[in-house]
Formats: C-alpha cells, structure tokens, sequence
C-alpha cells in the first residue's frame, strides 16, 4: 500500500506535517479565540458564499459525521474486497479510524475551544476526509512512476482537505487552522499507517506456515 516510489517524499512530507500539528498546537493550546490567521481566511470564506453554500457545506460536513462516515468506509471498503484489495481495505479502516483517533486525543491535549467550549483541534472532518481521500489514491498509484503518483496523492489530498476544511469554517465548526491541523494530521498518519499495513501482512505472509508444509528430511 505505500509504493517504494512514493515513500521517500511521503515520509518527508509526513514529517513535516507532524511538525505543523505540533508547532500549531502550541501556537493556539488552551486558546479560545481565532488567531490572525484564522480571521482572514475566515473572512475571505465569509466573503464567496454562493447560494448554495449552505447545503454543499452539509452535506460535506455529514461525511465526516459517524454515520456519514460510516456509511463511506463501507462503500469503500466494499469495493476494495471486490476488487481482490484486502490491504487497501485495511488501511481504509486503520487509516481512517488512526487518524481521527490521533485528533481526538489532540484535542484533549490541546485543549483550544470553539461555540462556548467544543474543543476544536484538529479538525477530525477534515482529517477523516484527508486520510481516506489519500488511502484510495495509494492504491490507485501502486504502478506509477514518483512524478505521477505524488502529484495524484498531492491533488486528492489537498482536495479533500479543502472541501471538508472550507465546510467545517463556513458552517462555523473550527477555525481554519483546525482544518489545517486535521489535514496535517492526516498527511502524518496515514502513509506511516500505510507502511505498518504493509509490514504486518508481509510478515504474515512470511511465516512458514503460510509455506505449506516442510519436506520431511
């Protein structure tokens, strides 16, 4: 599930992104107020609301909500098991249940409040997305070249950061650097969940019982 072509720039990326979940926790823990940042990125989304905003904002944020999610990880894991994928199907699960379980615990480490006390860092909508957008892009990438395969991940990883993120600020559930710890949080979670999906079911299939039976001397 993590292409060697792919590891190298994915571990630096995933690197990077923890720093940014650290540096940014630091920055806004115990805080309940937006910071500079956060009010002008919150105006600019304040500013393009097309008619329809509210009900696309929604129906993005239901994907990220128990049952929405739910529902998608079946679909998904679903199609990964008819497609004769169970590595994919796994980290689909572990990917998706890792990532938000990190920025669940972040939240309560952090301790940054939103709407009269709600903690709110990282977003888990948008690390969930994030997380599930790069887990499919994995398996789509498993034969490509370096170039191809991190500008496929890249692309699918920002689009869903950007769609849940832009959903989470509209509606007024995180402040836009929550969104972008969930989507950091994410990019660190997922490809080193990856590698441990991969490790586990190599050595599962190393075993030799999985051979078949030794030669009797």
């Amino acid at each position: 599930m993590l292409p060697a072509a792919q590891r190298g720039w994915l571990g630096c990326a995933g690197a990077l992104a923890a720093s940014a979940v650290v540096l940014l926790g630091i920055l806004h823990a115990d805080d309940s107020r937006p910071g500079a940042v956060d009010v002008r990125v919150g105006a600019l989304v304040d500013g393009a609301r097309p008619p329809w905003w509210q009900q696309a904002a929604l129906a993005a944020d239901f994907l990220g909500e128990p049952a929405g999610a739910a529902a998608l990880v079946l679909v998904v894991v679903t199609g990964c098991l008819l497609l004769r994928r169970p590595r994919a199907a796994v980290l689909v699960v572990a990917g998706a249940g890792l990532t938000v379980g990190t920025t669940t615990l972040l939240k309560h480490v952090v301790g940054r409040t939103i709407n009269g006390g709600y903690l709110s860092y990282p977003s888990g909508h948008t690390a969930f997305l994030t997380a599930l957008a790069v887990s499919l892009t994995l398996l789509a990438v498993s034969g490509a070249g370096r170039t191809a395969g991190a500008l496929l991940v890249s692309t699918a990883a920002l689009a869903a950061g950007a769609v849940m993120g832009w959903a989470q600020v509209a509606l007024g559930a995180h402040y836009p650097t929550d969104a972008l710890g969930g989507w950091c949080t994410a990019l660190a979670v997922t490809p080193a969940t990856a590698w441990l999906v991969d490790r586990a079911a190599d050595a599962a299939g190393a075993r030799p019982a999985d051979r078949g039976p030794r030669p009797r001397p």
